[in-house]
């Protein structure tokens, strides 16, 4: 579950204020808006990457406001997948977990149970310059999970991706979900991934974010 209790967020000129919204546990919930309107800072402060002004965030009933990103039990993906480029996709799977001092036998096992998981076994002796735009977002996608964390959150993942492998994430994310039963909040400018992945939409519009039960098409419309 992630509830964000009226954050205000000030960045210079910009500045998101109120924001209030429930994600329920289990739900993927889309947040869509205008370029500019604050998506990924929004999203950003949510996991400990950015300061609030004010206001409060909680993750599976836990104020994590003022913890670092490592403590709050989400798995963050950013748009370009972030792959640290001198591992393989093996360690960058296992990262988190060895950073936790996990025992070598238990990031194995997890490393291959996140393998079989999304379809990248193999891929775990490679590096991220020899991956696919769809296979970096798997690997991403992967590192995230890796340290069962209850709360996912995903920056445009599928933004630079061809429409066939932007289908095969689809399929993939309802697997990952059904497999972890976690809570997904969802960056995205895509309607097609918001009407596939989205249990609700939340617009960000106006410095504010609004709970909305349809999908009108002007969510997808470029800023002017």
């Amino acid at each position: 579950m992630i509830q964000v209790d009226q954050v205000a967020i000030v960045q210079g000129n910009f500045r998101l204020d109120d924001v209030t919204f429930d994600v329920p546990e289990g739900a993927c919930y889309v947040l869509m808006g205008r370029s500019g309107s604050g998506k990924t800072t929004l999203l950003e402060a949510i996991c400990g990457l950015r300061p609030l002004a004010r206001g409060r965030v909680f993750v599976d009933d836990q104020d994590v406001t003022r913890m670092k990103p490592a403590e709050r039990g989400i798995g963050y993906v950013p748009q370009d997948g972030a792959l640290f480029p001198t591992m393989t996709v093996r360690e960058n799977l296992g990262f988190a977990l060895r950073i936790r001092k996990e025992q070598v036998a238990s990031i194995a096992a997890r490393t291959s149970e996140l393998a079989d998981l999304l379809g990248i076994v193999d891929l775990l002796d490679r590096g991220p310059d020899d991956l696919s735009g769809g296979e970096i977002q798997r690997v991403a996608l992967g590192r995230a999970l890796a340290y069962h964390p209850g709360v996912l959150c995903l920056d445009e993942p599928f933004s630079a991706l061809d429409d066939e492998t932007r289908e095969e994430m689809h399929g993939l994310m309802g697997q990952v979900r059904q497999a972890t039963g976690c809570t997904v909040l969802f960056v995205t400018h895509n309607l097609r991934d918001a009407e596939t992945l989205g249990d609700r939409i939340l617009k960000v519009e106006g410095g504010q974010v609004i709970a909305l039960d349809e999908r009108p098409p002007d969510l997808v419309r470029p800023a002017s």
